[in-house]
């Protein structure tokens, strides 16, 4: 997405503000992440997306829990999902972990990488999402899915 079509949020205008901690482990993702869709679907801000945003933000939970946690319990993941009617959503996962480059992660989808039994929840981010970065070294992840218009 170019910087003239970038989605910019602005607080006051937020529907909802949805703000979770999720402990370093697997078994606390579905949880959070049904919380989240149910709010999501109640206030109507991701109509015709809600699959693609559930499932970019269970990947990006899975992610930061694995590589920013280490599986350890003792540490946690935040989740920040916002909404505004006219702009969409932003969903902000961010963990304790040292970060990493995402240009360096192989794709998925060529050579070898194609029978590997994981990493592809970037690229399914990057497929489901409308706009991602990442900030603070890879230790932020900031999805964004704007409203479907008519055509879409």
């Amino acid at each position: 997405m170019t910087e003239s079509t970038r989605c910019e949020f602005h607080a006051d205008s937020m529907l909802v503000r949805v703000q979770k901690e999720v402990p370093g482990e697997t078994t606390a993702i579905p949880p959070v992440v049904e919380q989240i869709m149910e709010v999501v679907r109640e206030q109507g801000c991701a109509e015709h997306s809600e699959f693609e945003i559930e499932v970019a933000l269970y990947e990006a939970l899975a992610n930061a829990v694995e590589h920013g946690c280490g599986h350890d319990p003792n540490k946690s993941v935040e989740v920040v999902v916002a909404c505004e009617e006219h702009r969409g959503m932003i969903i902000i996962v961010r963990d304790p972990g040292k970060g990493f480059d995402p240009e360096s992660v192989p794709s998925p989808v060529v050579g070898k990488n194609i029978y590997a039994d994981s990493g592809r929840g970037i690229f399914l981010i990057n497929q489901l999402m409308d706009e991602v970065r990442y900030e603070k070294n890879g230790t932020e992840i900031w999805m964004i899915k704007g409203p479907k218009t008519d055509g879409a």
